[in-house]
């Protein structure tokens, strides 16, 4: 791990009486077999090894084994449904929503003004669990003195369907039938979004252990994804970590990263006299005690960018790499 942060390849290593080999297929899984045989050769094990793995397709099948990756299906199956979904029900503006957070919606609701598409997840995470909702709202950017109704529809228990209309349709048209035409067929798929919770990551998601929270915005589509429970780790709190992450966040986009980075690199390729744009940056904090504090570290790649939060045993000459490693592993998901 400590290699490949660092995009060094490394495949094999050996002690004084024990060979030790591993190899990671499709980006999703990686086997490590140790052998103490004397006169075991690194290609022998490497082949066990691709044996290993073919009898465990040959057991499940490799979607099931490299579900991590099919994000773009499991987007593209949401997005067909809502699509449907929402043609149906007469409007353009539907979502879906888990503890707060938007996992799928139509183009309309992710062309929403800024205010409203913070604010309208946000609502709806507050509130008591209902089976249904309908609750007027005005929209700070699109309509603020002409109310509109938030409908919502619980699918599963924590997941749901939210729908931004004006007079129609009224609560009652969105029978069960309709539900179960368009929901029914997606019930993995909507598990698969259920169980996102706070961490906001798939299950099973290759994260270095030392993150203990990240932000990755997405500056074109002004999307992010957010969490500071990546993992079980206890300490620091959500809290204090929600809190550092944010004052770093708000540290490098006024020193460093401004909102408008995207537009502001375009002009610059255009100006005839280049300069210079900031590519990363890192804070160290904590007390002279080995292991205290904390690491930060943000990084910009193309429309993107990555804020990472990180225990003190994380080393310093490794932020960068392990956070270009990060971001190509969340490309997918935004």
């Amino acid at each position: 791990m400590f290699g490949q942060n660092l995009e060094v390849q490394l495949s094999s290593a050996r002690t004084e009486d024990t060979t030790v080999v591993w190899k990671s297929f499709h980006d999703s899984i990686t086997l490590i077999v140790l052998s103490s045989e004397e006169g075991t050769s690194e290609l022998r094990l490497e082949r066990l090894l691709q044996m290993v793995f073919g009898a465990m397709v040959l057991l499940v099948g490799l979607e099931e084994l490299t579900n991590i990756r099919n994000v773009e299906r499991l987007k593209k199956e949401l997005r067909e449904a809502l699509s449907g979904f929402a043609e149906a029900a007469g409007t353009a503006f539907v979502s879906l929503v888990v503890s707060g957070r938007v996992v799928a919606a139509t183009e309309s609701w992710w062309r929403l003004g800024t205010p409203e598409a913070v604010l309208l997840p946000w609502l709806v995470g507050s509130l008591p669990p209902q089976a249904a909702r309908d609750y007027p709202v005005y929209l700070p950017h699109g309509s603020p003195t002409v109310p509109h109704r938030l409908l919502t529809l619980t699918l599963l228990p924590g997941l749901e369907l939210c729908l931004l209309c004006g007079p129609r349709p009224p609560l009652s048209q969105l029978d069960p039938q309709l539900l179960d035409r368009w929901w029914q067929p997606l019930l993995d798929p909507l598990r698969a979004c259920q169980s996102l919770g706070p961490r906001a990551l798939p299950a099973g998601f290759p994260l270095h252990t030392d993150i203990l929270g990240l932000l990755l915005l997405h500056l074109e589509l002004k999307r992010c994804l957010f969490t500071v429970e990546p993992s079980g780790n206890k300490e620091p709190s959500p809290g204090q970590r929600r809190h550092v992450l944010r004052s770093f966040y708000a540290l490098v986009t006024a020193a460093h990263f401004p909102p408008e980075l995207g537009q502001q690199e375009e002009k610059v390729e255009n100006a005839a006299h280049r300069v210079q744009v900031p590519r990363a940056c890192y804070q160290v904090s904590g007390t002279e005690e080995p292991g205290s504090g904390w690491r930060l570290v943000a990084l910009h790649l193309g429309p993107r960018l990555l804020l990472l939060l990180l225990s003190a045993q994380s080393p310093t000459h490794g932020l960068r790499g392990l956070a270009t490693h990060t971001l190509h592993a969340l490309t997918p998901l935004l």
